[in-house]
């Protein structure tokens, strides 16, 4: 069973090693550079709101999700998120209730609206899930993402109004 809960310290370096096995993917995030030991929990208590995953039997984590403001000002009310799921836990619907969590998160911190700025268009199992989860695709840029291995691929923007 799978319990999402909000981040502590305590979970720095499992957030860290699945974080940073996404950044190394280089296929989903924009950040290059990976977290450090000494940079991991400043960066996940930073956040408005990190959310971890976590296996009730284990106590492991298995993926997690930042939430944070996407702009300023005017546009304050849009939040944005980015998620991750540990190597070889993907597939088991941890994604879904991550992002199902964060709607109600985002709502709860008075979030209006969750947009997406940079799902990149190979990300098929991400753009079904948006899909079938309400979101509405804004549209595409064309080779907006750089691939890891130097092709850029383009990046689909989303959004859904948070209730």
């Amino acid at each position: 069973m799978v319990r999402i809960r909000r981040y502590n310290c305590d979970d720095a370096l499992e957030a860290m090693e699945i974080w940073n096995s996404v950044v190394r993917e280089g296929i989903a995030f924009p950040q290059v550079e990976e977290l450090t030991d000494s940079e991991a929990d400043e960066f996940f208590c930073s956040q408005t709101y990190t959310g971890v995953a976590v296996d009730e039997e284990t106590d492991n984590i298995l993926g997690l999700y930042i939430l944070h403001p996407n702009n300023v000002g005017r546009c304050g009310h849009i939040c944005n998120t980015s998620y991750a799921v540990r190597e070889g836990k993907r597939g088991l619907h941890i994604g879904e209730q991550l992002v199902k969590d964060s709607l109600k998160v985002g709502a709860e911190m008075g979030f209006r609206i969750l947009q997406f700025n940079a799902v990149v268009a190979t990300n098929i199992h991400a753009l079904h899930l948006y899909k079938r989860l309400g979101f509405h695709q804004l549209g595409v840029i064309p080779r907006g993402f750089l691939m890891k291995d130097g092709h850029y691929e383009d990046i689909v923007l989303h959004y859904i109004e948070l209730k």
